[in-house]
């Protein structure tokens, strides 16, 4: 009886561990495309973004709008490896997370509740991605 019961708990955690894998996939595809129009939105210079002169961090608002695009753009694209459950997408899940919610932090100044929401957001993808074991069946 104790057998059995140690098999199916760890069954459970591994669901649970590919869902919160599959949830952390959709977070970095959604988040990774709210980044990508928020590169756009810079790069046209949009009257979006607040000028801000007397922060620290000063960017051109192009090149911020660059970094912005190509860091979600990665984002998007690692998601799609989050579906398939990919070891190396986890990895680099956790690094342009990393990536992008240091960039937000840089951009609190221009927008600042929406890059404290994506901080946040970050911050749960990064932990969702670290939680997780490895499967033994994916890769």
């Amino acid at each position: 009886m104790a057998t059995t019961a140690t098999p199916r708990h760890r069954e459970g955690k591994q669901v649970a561990a590919t869902g919160l894998t599959l949830f952390a996939g959709v977070m970095l595809f959604i988040a990774g495309l709210l980044d990508v129009f928020r590169g756009i939105m810079a790069i046209a210079e949009d009257d979006v973004y607040v000028s801000t002169p007397n922060y620290v961090f000063k960017f051109d608002l192009t090149s911020w709008g660059w970094i912005q695009l190509l860091f979600g753009a990665i984002a998007v694209v690692v998601s799609f490896g989050l579906f398939a459950a990919k070891t190396w997408a986890r990895v680099l899940g956790v690094g342009i997370a990393a990536l992008l919610l240091i960039a937000n932090f840089l951009s609190i100044p221009y927008y600042p509740v929406w890059s404290l929401t994506l901080i946040a957001l970050y911050a749960f993808i990064i932990w969702a991605l670290c939680v997780v074991r490895k499967d033994p069946l994916a890769d």
